[in-house]
C-alpha cells in the first residue's frame, strides 16, 4: 500500500466513473449517428488521436493535471473507444469488408496517435 488516503483513491474512482459516463454516452450518440462499421471506425480513430494528444502532452508539457489524464484517458477515452465492437463489426461484415476494416482501423489508429503526438509536441514547443 502506498499510504494514500482512502478519500483520494475514491476521488480517482469517481473521476474515472464520470469520464466513463460521458465517454460511453458520446460513443452511443456516435453509433446512433453513424451505425455499424462507420461509427466504430470514427470513434476509435478520434479516440486514438485524442489519447495520443493526451499522453504526449503529459510527456512534452505536463500542463494538464494528473487528475485530468485520469478523467480523459482512463475514464472518457476508454469508454468512447471500443475494441469489442470493432472486432464484432469486422467479423459480421462481408469477409473482404471486414478485412479492409481491420487494416484501415489499425492504420488510421496508428496515424491518429502519431498526429496526436505531433499536435502535443507543437503545443510543447518540441521539434
Amino acid at each position: 500500500m502506498s499510504g494514500e488516503h482512502p478519500l483520494l483513491r475514491l476521488e480517482e474512482v469517481l473521476l474515472v466513473a464520470i469520464g466513463g459516463f460521458v465517454g460511453a454516452n458520446l460513443r452511443f450518440f456516435v453509433g446512433t449517428a453513424l451505425p455499424g462499421l462507420r461509427g466504430t471506425f470514427v470513434a476509435n480513430v478520434v479516440g486514438s488521436f485524442l489519447l495520443g494528444v493526451l499522453l504526449y502532452e503529459a510527456l512534452y508539457t505536463s500542463m494538464l493535471a494528473e487528475e485530468s489524464v485520469v478523467v480523459f484517458g482512463t475514464g472518457f477515452l476508454s469508454s468512447f473507444t471500443t475494441y469489442s465492437t470493432f472486432a464484432l463489426d469486422s467479423v459480421q461484415a462481408e469477409p473482404l469488408v471486414g478485412l479492409l476494416n481491420v487494416a484501415a482501423s489499425y492504420a488510421a489508429g496508428f496515424l491518429a496517435v502519431l498526429l496526436g503526438r505531433y499536435v502535443a509536441s507543437s503545443i510543447g514547443g518540441e521539434e
